[in-house]
């Protein structure tokens, strides 16, 4: 009888686990469908989606082996609805590899950090040189810098990119094709901007616009205790996760405005629209669905594989977008392997 009753209180206790993770993950579908501002909790659960799944998975598992057919259903449903969010961060398919030979309009965005702050240029030429290499048309950068040294990048750049138009002075997108018109949209209270420069395309023009939303928090807050710890001060892990908790909640707020601002913007363009850069946000989260509107996920059309845009290995989260107007349609969408930022660089054919 002792081990009967072990047997079935670990068998109530996955199952309490299970009917938990369960109510979570199916919260976390929907976090992105409320504004964070007053369900900034609901909201969050988006960003812990992967490891949901994975629990489900690993619940799933446990039931198969256990022979709880019953129990089972409950995780196989639950990852099933989950295949619309993994869409958004695995595609099961091969990239089109005649896709360069095929008519349209090559596009990447970068967020260059700065070039490292280096003085020799050798950052932003060495970028420079994978442009070519890809064949890019069009190229929006985010914390972008003007000057190596003594140097002007842009004077390195404009043999290959003749047109080129820069919005706040971190922002700037470089064109094969002529530049008919432009805008600088900037943000309250806050250094990070968006900017849209019409471009005519051999007699179409497009609408690109180039996106940097408000940061996460997270690096400057970890960089702060660090600073401190250096200074011989008692920084406790609790007081650190309060800090990074209180500038993502902060900076989530500002990323919702400023991608409502985008959002509209973008409404409002009679012309055919791109829009890329760095969201500082996660697949079905709040800002990416409003600046998703009735646009097409690039990635989810034509990319492959497990896509992720931040190099750190401790944070393989996909935070850098190409979207377009349903008037348009990919051919192929893929992230590059330069090391010169924190972020990698994110590649889009698109036909016109």
């Amino acid at each position: 009888m002792g081990k009967l009753a072990v047997y079935k209180y670990v068998s109530m206790m996955f199952l309490v686990v299970q009917i938990v993770v369960t109510v979570f993950t199916i919260t976390a579908l929907f976090g992105g469908d409320v504004n964070p501002i007053g369900n900034t909790s609901r909201a969050m659960l988006v960003y812990i989606l992967p490891l949901l799944i994975i629990a489900n998975v690993l619940l799933l598992i446990y039931w198969l082996v256990r022979k709880r057919w019953i129990y089972a259903i409950i995780p196989f449903v639950t990852i099933a609805c989950c295949i619309p969010y993994t869409g958004t961060i695995f595609q099961l398919r091969s990239l089109d590899k005649s896709a360069d030979s095929k008519t349209g309009l090559k596009i990447a965005t970068y967020n260059v950090a700065m070039f490292g702050r280096e003085t020799s240029g050798f950052q932003a030429l060495d970028i420079l040189a994978e442009m070519r290499r890809q064949k890019v048309d069009v190229l929006c950068m985010q914390e972008y810098n003007e000057t190596s040294g003594d140097k002007k990048n842009s004077e390195s750049y404009k043999e290959y990119f003749p047109y080129m138009q820069v919005g706040r002075e971190d922002m700037v997108i470089f064109s094969r094709y002529p530049i008919k018109g432009n805008k600088t949209i900037l943000f309250d209270d806050t250094n990070n901007s968006a900017m849209w420069a019409d471009i005519d395309v051999k007699g179409d023009v497009i609408r690109v616009f180039n996106v940097h939303l408000q940061t996460t928090g997270i690096n400057r807050t970890l960089h702060q205790a660090d600073k401190l710890r250096m200074q011989d001060q008692n920084v406790s892990n609790s007081r650190i996760l309060d800090a990074i908790y209180g500038n993502y909640t902060l900076g989530m707020m500002f990323r919702v405005g400023q991608a409502v601002t985008v959002a509209n913007e973008k409404r409002s363009s009679e012309k055919p629209c791109i829009v890329c850069g760095d969201f500082n946000d996660v697949p079905y989260s709040y800002v990416y669905n409003t600046m998703l509107g009735e646009m097409v996920d690039g990635f989810r059309e034509c990319g492959s594989g497990f896509m992720y845009t931040m190099r750190d290995s401790k944070k393989p989260v996909r935070i850098d977008y190409i979207f377009h107007d349903q008037s348009l349609k990919g051919l192929t969408y893929y992230k590059g392997e330069l090391t010169n930022s924190d972020h990698f660089p994110v590649f889009m054919k698109i036909a016109l």
